[in-house]
């Protein structure tokens, strides 16, 4: 609606005040009015106005010098010029500090409110378009995970309706599809969610480690058991455990919580008493447990038990949807993270991801989305910038890691990469790589890394 719109007139002479505002009221808007450049200021906090028609010619402060300012305090607020005395020069001048246009007196009135109209719809139209931006990532977004494709969609509507039950989950996808997010999910969408989330990785520590952090142990339970220690089970008590790749526990352990998860009890390593726990398990894996099953390389009993609500992630490669609002998000993060102005990606970039198969799901590309923000020279992303990181083409055209290198190699590249990339500056360098001055000198040192001219 125009009475929505508010207009600010600023002009020295009250008969072209009066006379625009009633002009302006008369096809529906509303409008307030200063006297002066200083007036104007004062009421712009107050009144918030959607467009300002501002006269050059004015005493104290001029036209030019309230442009100034009015853009400093709001550089997208729409202002029209408004002089007696038409130039090139003064319309050159008052668009380069940001008018959007100008008016010459005696103007026509309904010229005028045509060129108002244009902007109000403009601007209308900017609204409208933030907003359903806005609504759009909201409706790609659940919890912390961000997909619009149909299977995830599938699944966030499967958590909304497990979430609140007591069942136990498993979570299966490939390695960097984001199992723990999903767990995450889950768990904020319990009744549990103001209790623990415990997370732990089956393939990350030996047996017996795995067998002391999950059940815990009692005091000289063995050589280094100073004092007893819970484990995580009994820290989860409440809430929920999350056991990642669970494929890769042994067959006792895989006896030990089928146990827990039977008994609804834990008992600690060395310890004889039994501990009453309510925990929610949800377990994941990269590994095909039926197949392990039939195998006779994980248990069925405890299988049966873990596969009550099956929950799978699809790879990267078959949601391609997803990409462009998953890079999108990617590289704001990164860019806010490191503190560099890089707001865009290029539709070629973005063509190029959709061709790539993503080996490393999600967590590969956010990993490419946040090199490619380093590297970035401009606000913009770059096929020039993401080209060393995983682009090249085999002879039927179909891309691949440009190399299989070691965790070594790659640090000591992107070491030298950024050092060049900012002529050796040992500061600049430290704030891109978030490490402190000692830190690099060492990994300088560690690779040979020498400056040349």
């Amino acid at each position: 609606m125009l009475e929505d719109v508010k207009i600010l007139v600023v002009d020295d002479e009250e008969i072209m005040r009066e006379s625009l505002k009633c002009w302006l009221e008369e096809d529906g808007y509303s409008v307030v009015t200063a006297e002066s450049g200083l007036a104007a200021l004062d009421m712009l906090p107050a009144d918030k106005p959607n467009l300002i028609i501002l006269d050059l010619k004015m005493p104290g402060m001029n036209g030019m010098e309230a442009l100034k300012k009015i853009k400093q305090i709001d550089p997208k607020l729409p202002v029209i010029m408004v002089t007696a005395y038409a130039s090139i020069e003064t319309a050159i001048q008052t668009m380069k500090e940001g008018a959007y246009d100008y008016l010459i007196k005696p103007f026509n009135p309904d010229e005028t409110l045509m060129l108002i109209r244009k902007i109000v719809n403009q601007q209308r139209l900017l609204k409208e378009n933030i907003y359903l931006r806005e609504k759009l990532r909201k409706s790609y977004r659940f919890e912390n995970i961000i997909g619009k494709n149909h299977r995830m969609l599938e699944i966030f509507e499967m958590i909304k309706i497990v979430a609140p039950t007591k069942a136990t989950i498993l979570i299966q996808g490939a390695t960097g599809t984001g199992k723990e997010l999903i767990a995450r999910a889950v768990h904020r969408q319990s009744a549990r969610a103001s209790a623990p989330f415990v997370a732990i990785s089956c393939a990350a520590l030996t047996d017996t480690l795995l067998e002391s952090e999950l059940f815990g142990y009692e005091k000289g339970a063995f050589t280094d058991a100073k004092s007893s220690k819970m484990g995580k089970i009994e820290l989860a008590a409440g809430g929920t455990l999350f056991l990642d790749e669970i494929g890769d526990i042994s067959a006792k352990l895989q006896l030990d919580l089928l146990r827990v998860l039977q008994e609804k009890e834990v008992t600690r390593v060395g310890g004889s008493h039994a501990k009453k726990l309510d925990v929610r398990f949800i377990a994941a894996t990269n590994k095909d447990l039926g197949g392990l099953v039939d195998e006779g390389k994980f248990r069925d009993d405890l299988y049966y038990r873990l596969n009550v609500v099956v929950l799978n992630l699809p790879p990267l490669k078959e949601r391609l949807d997803d990409i462009p609002i998953l890079a999108e998000h990617f590289v704001k993060k990164s860019a806010m993270e490191t503190g560099k102005d890089v707001t865009e990606i290029d539709p070629g970039v973005l063509k190029l991801f959709m061709e790539y198969e993503w080996p490393g799901n999600v967590r590969e590309l956010e990993s490419v989305c946040e090199r490619a923000v380093i590297l970035a020279k401009s606000n913009r992303i770059t096929e020039a910038d993401i080209a060393p990181l995983i682009l090249a083409r085999d002879k039927q055209g179909r891309f691949k890691p440009t190399d299989l290198l070691s965790l070594g190699e790659i640090e000591k590249r992107h070491i030298l990469e950024v050092l060049l990339r900012n002529n050796w500056n040992i500061m600049k360098s430290c704030k891109v790589l978030r490490i402190n001055r000692v830190t690099l000198y060492n990994k300088i040192k560690k690779y040979g890394l020498e400056k040349r001219n």
